[in-house]
């Protein structure tokens, strides 16, 4: 049986903010789960792990430049708030009236860079995805290990848009002790043919049951899934890369 359990009771989060024991504190003493098992798995919304990490801008400090006056004019946007997605951005993969769609220094294709002002105190702040998703993932990872003896699998999360579906879905922008893909191919059907294209998002499929168990207007940023165990390694393992499609396969691009 697959379950997915939102921690209540996080503080707010600022820079600095030790996420690792926060959340064994709320696992020890709030309701539901009251330790962490073997085969558990942490899935926490990027935002408070950006916020902990200082990935916070005062748009008030950001002067845009000519790209980003151009580009907010075409939507009626904060030309300082496209500056900033401008900076967060690889390659700037399509642009319209109020979307910006972009390849950022992780390698995701995303809206506006992951750049995001929801659940962010102040008109002026906006705040970005982590520098390395997946290096925080480890980090989080290595400090639950240490206070509980406990490894789980940790996927940090973010919504992202869909090019064939509407509608956004979390997805895996971090992982650490999990496997992010589960292969099928070459195994046979229930009919005995042959699978030839099927490879599972485990990653990506946890991090849409984590977002399903969570309310997107309460501070729940942190999912304690269970009955993935066959999914969650002794090793970090190779993070999310694995998840990110080669140019050569990508039909949009």
């Amino acid at each position: 049986m697959l379950t997915a359990h939102a921690l209540p009771g996080l503080p707010e989060v600022v820079p600095g903010f030790d996420l690792g024991e926060a959340i064994t504190t709320v696992l020890a003493s709030g309701p539901g789960p009251e330790r962490l098992r073997p085969g558990d798995v942490l899935a926490i919304a990027h935002k408070v792990v950006s916020k902990a990490e200082g990935r916070v801008r005062s748009l008030a400090d950001v002067e845009p430049g000519e790209r980003a006056t151009e580009l907010a004019a075409q939507g009626e946007r904060d030309p300082r708030l496209v500056q900033v997605v401008l900076d967060e951005s690889a390659a700037i993969v399509r642009a319209s009236a109020g979307v910006i769609v972009c390849e950022t220094h992780h390698c995701f294709v995303c809206a506006n860079a992951g750049v995001d002002q929801s659940n962010v105190p102040g008109d002026e702040t906006v705040l970005m995805l982590p520098r390395d998703p997946d290096a925080s993932a480890r980090a989080i990872r290595a400090r639950v290990r240490e206070l509980t003896g406990v490894a789980p699998g940790v996927l940090i999360t973010d919504s992202f848009g869909r090019a064939w579906r509407t509608g956004q879905i979390d997805v895996a922008i971090g992982l650490a002790g999990l496997t992010a893909l589960d292969d099928w191919r070459g195994r046979p059907d229930t009919v005995g043919r042959e699978m030839r294209a099927t490879v599972i998002a485990v990653a990506d499929l946890l991090a849409g049951t984590a977002d399903l168990a969570r309310r997107k207007d309460a501070a729940q940023p942190v999912v304690l899934i269970r009955g993935a165990e066959e999914y969650v390694t002794e090793e970090d393992g190779p993070g999310v890369r694995p998840l990110l499609r080669e140019r050569a396969q990508d039909l949009f691009r």
